[in-house]
């Protein structure tokens, strides 16, 4: 078979596939030529498969490759998004490191899409007119099927690489592209990880999915920076208001009222609550200015107690009210004051307090939303909202060894401090559930306040005549920073219902009296009496408190009056 003609074109054959590799001669019996088939059309037919073989193996290469460039394109996206005003530093290695993988991994793509292109021109060329002709190449976009395998390096290692270009390393997703940039994460966002929770809820019964859905957010407290006023206290002269009259209106209440509140949510609007056991909303115009009547709502409790004391939920939308332990009474009751009819007040089953008068409800300033409560049964109740219900926890019942008056919460811990009858000061950690120190004082204690400006400052009302508030620093623990006061003409006993009110500015405390005048303290007076005195009514005034946009305060009395006054 050496002498046959087609071995004379063996030359020609060698010629054309000299920038490949040698194949074997056509007279070794190659078992790809099939028998019928002329010897100068085998010896070019003995190529194809080959040919194949290196389009796919460049396919699947480019479409590693571009992989491999949607990879780092993604990466570099992740790594802008991580990068915040801290890291600006560090914003340049992020991106050179990017940007060099992503060039590195385009040239590689372009040469491979050329290596393709010759290849296919060259079987172009080579291969002769057949009736079946072989099926078109697969879009490069389009990845073959053996490139959806989950191990994408398998594919890529057997096309032949040449011996000068470097190796492509896939870095893995927790590799860090410098020591000082944070790693990379490649998981799914929390979206994702929601979605996947969302088979759970279908096994629940509709009621439940529907209040799941209904459920409103974590309540997002909005941080104010914190104000040191405690260093200018009782270090100047007063700073006289100047007021422009009164304005009286009917309260409404048959009885002498008790409570008065202003919203958190919008200060245009306070609730006044009575022995007569009504609650009362009002909305204060800041023009002229006026008050009026927008509902007023039965609170009586199932065994026809009043309100002891109520706190608007944070939202605003809700009005809370506390009673009395005794009788097996209900202890707290919620206003809806978007509902109607009998399901506009709710009272909760819970009845955690023992014997006595629930003398104080009070809302924390954080963002689980929680109240607390403190009664005559010397106990600190914390009450929880979870799932439309709420879950009670005694926060302590023996560090107190008579009532408990007073409890509020620091706005930067939770920490919450309680007064009482038996002339405590206590701060308690909830988180540590410790008490943190006990401060005794000279006098029964009847409310606490925080200052709404210096997070460390607060006010404790007492018994004693002339130095009715004292000012702490809850930093200094039994250090007293200021006592101020009043004298009465009227009475030498201080009521209990007589409460105060912080100025939005931190700077001044206006207090009730059993004449009918409201007292102003400016805290940066260094005497210990009103800077001034402001005359409000025609008995004796419970509690002024002051609005947040608009310069007026709203009082209430024991003659049945509502008033506001401007200043």
């Amino acid at each position: 078979m050496a002498g046959d003609p087609p071995a004379m074109k063996r030359p020609k054959l060698e010629k054309d596939d000299s920038a490949h590799s040698h194949r074997p001669s056509s007279a070794n019996g190659s078992g790809h030529r099939p028998p019928s088939s002329a010897s100068i059309s085998s010896a070019s037919d003995a190529a194809p498969p080959e040919e194949d073989m290196a389009e796919e193996a460049v396919l699947a290469l480019i479409a590693h490759r571009e992989r491999v460039v949607e990879q780092y394109k993604l990466k570099l996206a992740q790594y802008q998004s991580l990068v915040r005003l801290p890291l600006t530093l560090s914003l340049p290695l992020f991106l050179g490191v990017i940007a060099h993988d992503e060039v590195n991994g385009a040239p590689q793509l372009d040469n491979a899409e050329s290596e393709l292109a010759v290849a296919r021109a060259r079987h172009r060329d080579r291969a002769p007119p057949s009736l079946n002709p072989p099926p078109p190449a697969p879009d490069r976009r389009t990845p073959p099927p053996v490139q959806r395998d989950p191990k994408p390096s398998q594919p890529a290692q057997k096309a032949p690489a040449p011996q000068t270009r470097p190796q492509l390393v896939i870095p893995g997703s927790n590799s860090r592209p410098a020591p000082r940039a944070p790693a990379p994460r490649t998981e799914p966002a929390p979206r994702p990880k929601k979605a996947a929770d969302a088979p759970s809820s279908s096994s629940m019964p509709p009621q439940d999915r529907q209040r799941k859905a209904d459920k409103k957010p974590k309540r997002e407290i909005v941080q104010r920076e914190p104000q040191n006023l405690i260093q200018s206290v009782r270090k100047s002269s007063p700073t006289i208001l100047k007021f422009y009259g009164s304005h009286l209106v009917p309260s409404q209440h048959k009885r002498k009222l008790r409570c008065l509140e202003l919203c958190p949510a919008n200060d245009q609007l306070v609730v006044t609550s009575a022995l007569d056991g009504m609650v009362t909303l009002w909305q204060v115009q800041s023009s002229g200015p006026t008050i009026s009547s927008l509902s007023t709502t039965n609170c009586f409790s199932p065994k026809q107690r009043w309100p002891e004391d109520v706190a608007w939920h944070p939202d605003g939308d809700t009005i809370f009210a506390v009673y009395s332990a005794d009788g097996g009474d209900s202890q707290v009751s919620m206003t809806n004051l978007n509902a109607s009819g009998q399901k506009k007040v709710t009272f909760l089953p819970a009845k955690p307090h023992t014997k006595g008068i629930i003398n104080n409800i009070n809302f924390m300033p954080w963002s689980d939303t929680c109240f607390l409560t403190g009664g005559s049964d010397h106990a600190v109740i914390l009450w929880q909202e979870k799932d439309d219900s709420w879950n009670h926890k005694r926060v302590h019942k023996d560090l107190h060894s008579s009532a408990v008056n007073g409890v509020a919460g620091l706005q930067q811990r939770k920490t919450i401090v309680s007064v009482g009858s038996d002339k405590r000061i206590i701060s308690y950690d909830l988180s540590a559930e410790r008490t943190e120190y006990k401060n005794l004082i000279d006098s029964k204690c009847m409310s606490v306040l925080l200052n709404p400006c210096d997070f460390n400052l607060y006010m404790v009302q007492t018994a004693s005549p002339g130095r009715q508030l004292r000012l702490f620093d809850i930093r200094l623990r039994q250090t007293e920073v200021h006592a101020i006061g009043w004298k009465q003409s009227s009475s030498e006993s201080q009521s209990a219902l007589i409460n105060q009110s912080w100025s939005p500015d931190g700077w001044y405390l206006s207090s009730g009296s059993a004449d009918p005048v409201i007292h102003i303290f400016d805290i940066r007076y260094h005497g210990q009496t009103p800077c001034q005195s402001v005359q409000a009514h025609h008995k004796r005034v419970f509690k002024a408190v002051w609005h947040q946009t608009f310069p007026v305060l709203t009082s209430i009395s024991s003659d049945l009056n509502v008033a506001i006054h401007k200043y």
